[in-house]
Order: structure tokens, then C-alpha cells, then sequence
């Protein structure tokens, strides 16, 4: 096993998840992505635009770390630790370039026919993209969390609420796969 390009065994990054989670609640804290960018917005000034981002960023500044860790890590993953693929099933490359004529599917980390800057010329792809973005904004807002809040955080406290979101979002995620996205492309 090459450790730096494959991914790690389950009895490694597992308790590695809960070594944080525990550290996080030793000190009162809770994971997830969506507070940590509701904090950089309101950093860089979106409270002026919208009431949902006035507060004191300050006092969450810790979750600036989470953002600038998120874009150091992912950096570093992919350009130091990954061939920048994704492996998958050779029926579903396939079954991509027939249906959808996504024929990078396996070569590249994300499909070049989605997402390149050639793409979004194509005003339906940016169109896709804003009500995308907006539906995971108010879907996080909404649930009170994103997926890793809820579905690391949330689940490793035993909360109920956050049970019922996660069930909630592999739920839209399998109507979006199985039914949205073949009216879409």
C-alpha cells in the first residue's frame, strides 16, 4: 500500500475522526463547514448585504482556521497525495459516456465535461450552478447544519435531529442522481 495516493484503511482515518471529535468536544466546540463559512463572509464584510452574517465574527474566528485548514488541506491532497482520479466501476464510465457524453469519467478528479471553465459558457451550466448553490445554502441553513456537521458532529453526539437530516440528505441525494439529473443533462 502506498499511504501518500491510496486512501487510508478504515482503522486509521476512523479513529483519527473520533480523536477529533472528541478534542472538539473537550473543548466545546462542534465540526462542520457551513458555520465556518458563515464566519468568513461575515469577516469579509457580507453582513452589510444580508442579516444572516451581522454578528461577532470575532468571537468564532477559530472557524477561519477550519476554512484556511479545508483550502491548505485540499491543496495539499491534491497536489501532493493523489493522481487527481477517481476510481470507478468501468459499467458506470461507460454508462456516462452513452447516456450523458461524459467521457472523462475515471480519467479526471472531476469530469471535464461538467466542470470546465468551457463548460460555463454554456448558460444553462451556470444556471444549474446558482440554483445548485442556492439549494445547498438553504438546505444547510434549513437543517440547521451541512452534511459533515451533522452527519460527523451530529451523529458522533447522538443528536435526533441530526439522524433526520442525514437520513434527509441521502434522500435528495438519490433523487437527485436517479431522477434530476437525467432531466438535466
Amino acid at each position: 500500500m502506498n499511504w501518500i495516493y491510496d486512501p487510508w484503511p478504515w482503522y486509521v482515518a476512523g479513529p483519527l475522526i473520533a480523536l477529533t471529535m472528541f478534542l472538539l468536544l473537550i473543548v466545546g466546540k462542534k465540526f462542520g463547514m457551513s458555520s465556518p463559512l458563515r464566519t468568513t463572509c461575515s469577516a469579509f464584510g457580507a453582513g452589510k448585504a444580508a442579516g444572516f452574517f451581522k454578528f461577532d465574527w470575532k468571537a468564532e474566528r477559530w472557524n477561519l482556521i477550519v476554512v484556511l485548514g479545508a483550502i491548505i488541506g485540499g491543496f495539499i491532497a491534491s497536489n501532493f497525495m493523489s493522481d487527481n482520479t477517481v476510481k470507478i466501476h468501468p459499467d458506470v464510465a461507460q454508462k456516462l459516456a452513452d447516456e450523458y457524453q461524459i467521457t472523462s469519467a475515471g480519467e479526471a478528479y472531476l469530469p471535464n465535461e461538467i466542470f470546465s471553465i468551457d463548460s460555463l459558457r454554456n448558460p444553462s451550466s451556470i444556471a444549474i450552478l446558482v440554483i445548485g448553490g442556492f439549494l445547498v445554502g438553504f438546505g444547510a441553513r434549513y437543517a440547521g447544519g451541512c452534511t459533515s456537521g451533522h452527519a460527523i458532529s451530529g451523529l458522533s453526539n447522538l443528536q435526533l435531529p441530526s439522524l433526520i437530516a442525514v437520513i434527509g440528505f441521502f434522500i435528495g441525494g438519490l433523487v437527485m442522481v436517479h431522477f434530476l439529473f437525467p432531466l438535466i443533462f
